[in-house]
C-alpha cells in the first residue's frame, strides 16, 4: 500500500498549492467533518501510540469569545471569522492510556515519575500529531491557519483548568479566502536544509 504514489492534484492538495490561510468564506463546516477529519488524523504514528493530543473545537460564539481573551491581537479577527478552531493540546497524563494503547510492553513504566520524560513525548507527538491534522483536514477539502500568537497561560486556564492537559497551539480550519494570502514565501534548498552521509 505504501508504495502507491499520490497523483499531482493530491501532492498539491496537501503541500505544493497548500497555503496557511489568514481570511475565511463565510462557509460552514459540512456536517460531520470534524468526526472525519478525526478518523484519519487518529492513525498518524505517535512514540509508543501514545497519542498524547487532545482536541478542542471552538465553533460557537459564545466558545469564541472565551479564545478570543487569549489571542494575541494579531490573530483575533482570522480566528473569529473563521468556522472553528481547533485548540490542540497536549495531554500530561497520556501515559494512563498506555496500557490500553500499547498492550504488549509496560510502556506507562517509562514515564510515571519522570515529568522531563512526559513533558518532551507530549510536546514533540502532539506538534506531530498536529501536522497530521492539517494534512487530514486538507486532504477533507478544508484549508489552515496554524498560529502560536496567543497567551498560553491564560488559555490554560480558560480551557485546561485541571493541568493536565496543556495548549501548544491553534490552527484555524474552514474555507480560505485566497483574497487574503500573503504572496508565498520562500524555502531551503535541499542543500541548504539536508545533508546525505
Amino acid at each position: 500500500m505504501s508504495s502507491n504514489k499520490l497523483d499531482q492534484a493530491a501532492l498539491d492538495t496537501l503541500f505544493l498549492s497548500a497555503r496557511s490561510h489568514n481570511g475565511w468564506q463565510d462557509k460552514k463546516l459540512p456536517e460531520g467533518i470534524i468526526e472525519e477529519i478525526y478518523d484519519l488524523w487518529k492513525m498518524g504514528p505517535t512514540t509508543a501510540n501514545s497519542c498524547p493530543a487532545r482536541l478542542v473545537f471552538i465553533q460557537s460564539p459564545e466558545a469564541k469569545e472565551r479564545l478570543k481573551s487569549c489571542l494575541a491581537a494579531g490573530n483575533v479577527e482570522k480566528s473569529m471569522a473563521a468556522p472553528a478552531v481547533a485548540i490542540i493540546a497536549m495531554d500530561l497524563e497520556f501515559y494512563e492510556k498506555l496500557p490500553e494503547l500499547f498492550p504488549h510492553d509496560d510502556a506507562r513504566s517509562w514515564f510515571v515519575g519522570n515529568d522531563k520524560k512526559i513533558e518532551e513525548n507530549a510536546f514533540r507527538n502532539s506538534s506531530l500529531q498536529a501536522a497530521y491534522f492539517m494534512l487530514a483536514a486538507r486532504s477533507l477539502g478544508l484549508d489552515c491557519g496554524p498560529m502560536s500568537g496567543l497567551d498560553y497561560d491564560k488559555m490554560n486556564q480558560e480551557f485546561f483548568q485541571d493541568g493536565k492537559v496543556k495548549c501548544n497551539f491553534i490552527c484555524a480550519i474552514g474555507y480560505g479566502d485566497e483574497s487574503k494570502l500573503f504572496d508565498r514565501l520562500p524555502r531551503l534548498s535541499f542543500d541548504d536544509a539536508c545533508t546525505i552521509l
